[in-house]
């Protein structure tokens, strides 16, 4: 599902290049769930966005369902994220200005899907917010506000779901919950799910580590 060859990124800093990731190869097979694990600065956060076509490399070339994502240009990554890839972050990153159930809508919107409104009141049901589609991002909780996330990230029926510290704003028990319902739809819908989490107790439930020090990958 998801093969990156040579990746690798580099920024510009004072007039010298730094290295937040060396040349690595990596394969994820359709229906995995993965853990990246690192330190912080270790350049997980950087190999996601990657992965994700949200940011470009400075070497090497990722392939996502075997189309080559660097090949497209920014609106055809988009239009392929729109159809593959779900998110959800640490951040939550909701709208503001939209209730629960318009920013689970925007993404099938955005999409062109007629039976947008429909779709996304099944999932806010299904993760059991069916009592709060018309409230605002900052009436939520953040344990709420991180359910609408995961809502969102799975009412396309995404074939890869990226999670970058998805419990990383929650305390230890909403936390739990989250993993709980992020699993479940992930088994429910049989998405490669590419997590990543300083949490070794959220890792061990993937079915493997991917571990990053100082930009190099270490195991996979």
């Amino acid at each position: 599902m998801v093969r990156a060859q040579g990746l690798s990124k580099e920024v510009s800093v004072g007039g010298s290049a730094l290295t937040i990731l060396h040349p690595l190869d990596l394969e994820v097979e359709a229906g995995e769930a993965a853990a990246i694990l690192g330190a912080s600065g270790s350049g997980k956060s950087t190999l996601l966005g990657l992965l994700a076509g949200l940011d470009s490399p400075s070497g090497g070339r990722v392939f996502i369902d075997g189309v080559d994502l660097f090949a497209l240009d920014e609106d055809g990554r988009a239009a392929l994220r729109g159809r593959l890839i779900g998110f959800v972050f640490q951040s939550f990153q909701l709208l503001p200005g939209l209730t629960a159930l318009e920013n689970v809508m925007l993404p099938l919107e955005l999409a062109g899907r007629k039976d947008a409104r429909a779709a996304a009141a099944g999932i806010l049901d299904r993760v059991g917010l069916a009592a709060r589609f018309a409230h605002y991002p900052k009436q939520l909780s953040g344990g709420e506000q991180q359910r609408v996330a995961i809502a969102r990230a799975f009412v396309g029926k995404p074939r890869l779901l990226l999670a970058d510290e998805p419990t990383g704003n929650l305390d230890t028990e909403t936390g739990a919950r989250v993993i709980d319902l992020l699993f479940e739809l992930n088994r429910e819908q049989g998405a490669t799910l590419l997590l990543v989490t300083h949490d070794a107790a959220l890792s061990r439930r993937c079915g493997r580590e991917i571990r990053l020090a100082a930009g190099r990958l270490e195991a996979a």
